[in-house]
């Protein structure tokens, strides 16, 4: 299986993307019979990932959290990075035609700023990956849009047994390419995964190239989600199916209610988004591209665990200590020290603070019901396009 991975998206990446390709097509027909069923246990999948979340404690220590920060940004500019993109934000003044018009130096700031400290608190546990509900085989050609580091492709790979996956990025930086091909060695699929560079807004591939496509919190840092999903369509084959979680906001979220807007702004600051767009948005877009919406939920709303408990702070645990309470204050008093020593770079305790306002914020907007990251559709792409 070819998979080929753009990565544009959540936990820890550049605007990039994934590709990795198995032997058999997809049996479409096979998935559309049956995924109405599957697609009622994605609730239930998720309360098992968050407990098998727990379980992926991270390996980055202190100093690779120090040295990690600002990305490819040389260490004497990380504060003033720091400033620029938090400029792009409502929360200092910035507005959505500004980030939109910007995606690509926002996200891009944002990943530099951040991934070292998500793979300090997360490791690779950034997603998890659909590849039942694409019913992938040997020998398909699938596209991963946003592969961050890389953890689903792996999965993929490794669950699926399949082979040559490939992973596309745009502006991804040397060191973060070769982080990448180590992670693929340590897994042993590096034979079979193989990283390209590439924006999935405007994607270098043929028409009609990839037998399935999937994106994991990924397309919510695209600037116009019609172009993105039109952009997929155009490089799926006819027949096949494209199978996404989207962060958006819920038909519970009030405009007119500042409380939900501060939610709103805190979650777009410390996630590097233009802008959250509702579910409804994006089922339009997806029409609206050509595709056949073969089933659509928010797969939060019946998950037997809260989906943001590894975010909530009053929750305590030994694995995923990190982020706890007293996690937290450990890290910012750490980063403090490490910043006050010049061991890491000026503008660490800034974005330390946007990512913990952030998870807050996602804590909020989860409990209040306004906001999910696990809005799940699977659409396809008729044959007689």
């Amino acid at each position: 299986m070819d998979m080929v991975c753009i990565d544009s998206g959540r936990w820890g990446r550049s605007l990039s993307c994934s590709c990795q390709r198995v032997s058999a097509p997809i049996d479409a027909g096979g998935v559309v019979g049956k995924v109405k069923k599957m697609v009622d246990l994605v609730g239930v999948s998720v309360g098992v990932e968050c407990i098998n979340f727990y379980a992926k404690m991270s390996k980055s220590g202190a100093l690779d959290l120090a040295s990690g920060v600002g990305g490819k940004i040389e260490k004497k500019q990380v504060l003033s990075a720091v400033q620029k993109y938090a400029k792009y934000h409502v929360c200092h003044g910035g507005d959505e035609d500004e980030r939109k018009a910007n995606y690509t130096d926002m996200v891009n700031k944002y990943y530099d700023l951040v991934t070292s400290f998500y793979e300090y608190g997360w490791g690779e546990s950034f997603h998890f990956a659909p590849s039942l509900l694409l019913g992938l085989k040997k020998g398909q050609k699938v596209l991963d849009v946003g592969c961050g580091i890389g953890g689903p492709m792996r999965e993929i790979a490794r669950f699926r047994q399949l082979c040559n996956v490939s992973s596309c990025f745009v502006q991804i930086y040397l060191d973060v390419l070769e982080n990448l091909q180590e992670l693929n060695r340590t897994a042993g699929v590096d034979k079979t995964c193989n990283l390209v560079k590439v924006d999935f807004m405007k994607m270098p591939f043929a028409d009609n190239t990839f037998d399935g496509i999937f994106a994991i919190e990924a397309t919510c840092h695209a600037p116009n989600v019609c172009d993105c999903y039109a952009e997929i369509f155009r490089v799926l084959k006819p027949g096949q199916c494209f199978a996404a979680y989207e962060w958006c906001i819920t038909d519970y979220f009030d405009p007119m209610n500042q409380e939900h807007q501060r939610i709103k702004a805190e979650v777009e600051l410390g996630n590097g988004l233009p802008d959250i767009r509702s579910m409804r948005e994006c089922l339009e877009a997806l029409k609206l591209a050509g595709f056949e919406v073969i089933c659509e939920k928010d797969a939060a709303a019946d998950s037997p665990l809260p989906w943001y408990l590894p975010l909530d702070k009053k929750h305590f645990s030994l694995n995923n200590f990190r982020v706890t309470a007293c996690g937290r204050f450990i890290t910012r008093n750490m980063v403090k020290t490490l910043e006050s020593l010049g061991l890491a770079p000026e503008g660490s305790q800034r974005v330390q603070a946007f990512l913990e306002q952030a998870a807050d914020a996602l804590v909020e907007g989860g409990r209040k019901g306004i906001f999910t990251p696990m809005y799940f559709f699977l659409a396809k792409k008729p044959h007689d396009s």
